[in-house]
């Protein structure tokens, strides 16, 4: 037997035992506990969307057994619908409810499934709000709303350049360490709204899972190619590098962000008022701020504001347009933990940029560079204050 066989068959081995063992207990294993208990049923309605006089709702079945859907009300009263593609969900399966009702915008409804074994699963919607339909108006919309909380906000914050280029070097170390707790904010916040989102999530897709996988990837990824670009790039061109590092992440961060408002603002929750645009526009302001810092000293061509701008801001107009159309839990909480494990791996390059090979926690501890972290975390806290969503 030749060495490489044997190698196959010390792999598969454990394999075909697995194999072997889940077969049996798939097919013999409740006589393992004597009297079985029948498993209970679960449904999940993952998203209800109101269309011209029908509520759509889609349902995803996250039991251990097929589950079978008997009646549909709506704010308590029994009501006609259609189901596609079958009744009958099989174990992770889903299917689309059609129910034809009078619903008005603005107002509550709850709608509940009630299962052939009798067991109800409901929904609350608190705002009832017209799902929007794929089409130019509807694309520029979202685009508009994008451009407003995302991409204007960070080119104002660029607009602070001349004015850094104007401090001495202990005010750019407070502006640095500034920087650092604006983005220690941003994917705390990041962080937040992903675990908020998790406990909306059916437990079988594992929220946590998703958040430390997107998180730590995320992390990881960014470190890899700031190593890589580091080893490509001419020597005296770390704030550069850095510049773009945090362009990255602060994007990666509002393609989260664009997500949550584009599905807040279809399911009613976030109007498009002018407290609304003012409320981010303040709020992302400082991500530009952030950008700039590391090009203090340096006299970087336009192009590179233009590109920074578009990095950080343009996500927002992607992540409103998935949010809108096609938004789901589970991708919302990756993306979100995704924008957070890149913000900690910019701060994290931010720190080791202006420790200038000392201590970590040494730089961090004079008086100028903790005063600038708090400044800046204080300065996100202040200003998320006015994002009325």
């Amino acid at each position: 037997m030749s060495t490489k066989l044997r190698l196959a068959l010390t792999f598969l081995l454990p394999l075909v035992a697995l194999g072997i063992l889940v077969a049996f207990l798939l097919t013999r294993g409740h006589t393992l506990l004597g009297s079985p208990v029948p498993p209970v049923e679960k449904l999940t309605i993952t998203r209800a969307l109101f269309r011209p006089q029908v509520i759509e709702v889609r349902v995803l079945n996250n039991g251990p057994i097929p589950a079978s859907v008997a009646q549909v009300t709506v704010n308590e009263a029994l009501w006609d619908f259609s189901i596609t593609p079958n009744p009958t969900m099989p174990r992770l399966g889903q299917a689309v409810i059609s129910i034809p009702y009078p619903w008005v915008a603005g107002e509550p409804h709850n709608i509940a499934i009630i299962t052939a074994t009798g067991l109800k699963f409901q929904k609350q919607v608190e705002i009832a709000a017209p799902a929007p339909s794929p089409s130019p108006g509807a694309f520029g919309l979202f685009a508009l709303l994008g451009v407003y909380v995302g991409v204007i906000p960070v080119f104002l914050g660029l607009l602070w350049f001349p004015f850094l280029k104007r401090l001495g070097d202990q005010w750019l170390d407070f502006f640095m360490s500034l920087t650092a707790g604006l983005l220690i904010f941003l994917g705390l916040d990041a962080l937040k709204e992903a675990f908020e989102v998790s406990g909306r999530i059916p437990d079988l897709f594992q929220g946590v899972a998703i958040i430390a996988a997107g998180t730590a990837g995320s992390f990881l990824l960014l470190i890899a190619i700031s190593q890589k670009l580091s080893k490509r790039l001419p020597s005296g061109s770390a704030g550069f590098l850095l510049a773009y590092m945090i362009s990255i992440g602060i994007g990666l961060h509002n393609l989260g962000e664009g997500l949550a408002i584009g599905a807040a603002y279809v399911l009613g929750e976030v109007a498009l008022g002018a407290f609304l645009v003012i409320g981010f526009t303040i709020h992302n302001t400082t991500e530009g701020l952030a950008i700039v810092s590391p090009l203090a000293q340096s006299k970087p061509p336009l192009r590179h504001f233009l590109w920074l701008g578009l990095i950080a801001g343009a996500p927002t107009i992607l992540g409103s347009w998935i949010g809108g159309f096609t938004y789901s839990d589970p991708a919302s909480v990756l993306f979100l933990s995704i924008g957070a494990g890149a913000i900690f791996q910019v701060v994290r390059e931010v720190i080791r940029y202006r420790a200038r090979g000392a201590p970590v926690l040494q730089a961090l501890g004079t008086p100028v560079n903790f005063s600038g972290l708090l400044c800046g975390f204080l300065l996100m806290y202040v200003t998320s204050l006015f994002v009325a969503a």
